[in-house]
């Protein structure tokens, strides 16, 4: 099996992602990142996801974008939107997140020899972020394949972003289709420290859309 490094939030997409990954015959190394977002019930939901879905290994790197700030996600003084999904670039947006995190699991593919990296980001049912349109991914690809020993050496890497002209019932068919469980998951910006979901935010009313749209009995646990 060759290898290839998974971006794990814990979340509905990317637990798809890593299904769709296995489904394609890699040894599947996740990496999750503890960035200081305020919703840090996804990491032991990302640690579930890639036990139920058998993933090689699953490793948790600290980044804390907390000391930046600029986000609703890292940013406790910012409030969560939770009025439904508006127009433009919202307050949840991190600055240069998906960069970061592609980065890094750039460096690891490097060290594991492997020459796919899959993210599950979305450009349909999402709340706008310009880090998952497919152009900032085939940007991304690109410059991987001129700033790596490896690229230049003509082993070239494909960033693999399966999910990202799903629509989120899609995204859920395609998962149920391959065995994820998504009472495992977690896609709440505000959800507590058990990962029970607020029900309000923009994650949770796309989240819920999904499941009512594919026809499938949504398993996220609410707030009472």
């Amino acid at each position: 099996m060759k290898p290839a490094v998974v971006l794990l939030s814990g979340g509905l997409d990317s637990a798809t992602c890593l299904a769709i990954a296995r489904n394609q015959g890699f040894s599947c190394h996740c990496l999750s990142f503890d960035y200081g977002q305020r919703h840090r019930a996804e990491l032991a939901a990302a640690a579930r996801v890639a036990t139920a879905l058998r993933a090689a290994e699953q490793r948790v790197l600290a980044l804390d974008l907390a000391q930046f700030g600029g986000s609703a996600l890292t940013d406790t003084s910012i409030a969560v939107p939770v009025d439904g999904v508006q127009p433009g670039i919202p307050v949840t947006y991190v600055p240069a997140r998906n960069t970061i995190m592609l980065a890094l699991a750039l460096a690891w593919a490097e060290v594991l020899g492997s020459r796919d990296i899959f993210v599950g980001v979305n450009a349909v049912d999402y709340s706008g972020y310009p880090d998952c349109r497919p152009e900032y991914i085939t940007a991304f690809e690109t410059m991987a394949n001129l700033a790596t020993r490896a690229g230049v050496a003509g082993a070239r890497l494909t960033i693999h972003a399966p999910l990202i002209e799903l629509s989120k019932a899609d995204i859920i068919r395609k998962g149920a289709g391959l065995g994820v469980d998504y009472a495992l998951t977690v896609s709440c910006y505000r959800a507590d420290a058990d990962g029970n979901a607020c029900g309000v935010c923009d994650s949770c009313r796309l989240r819920a859309a999904g499941f009512a749209a594919a026809g499938f009995a949504d398993p996220t646990r609410y707030l009472a």
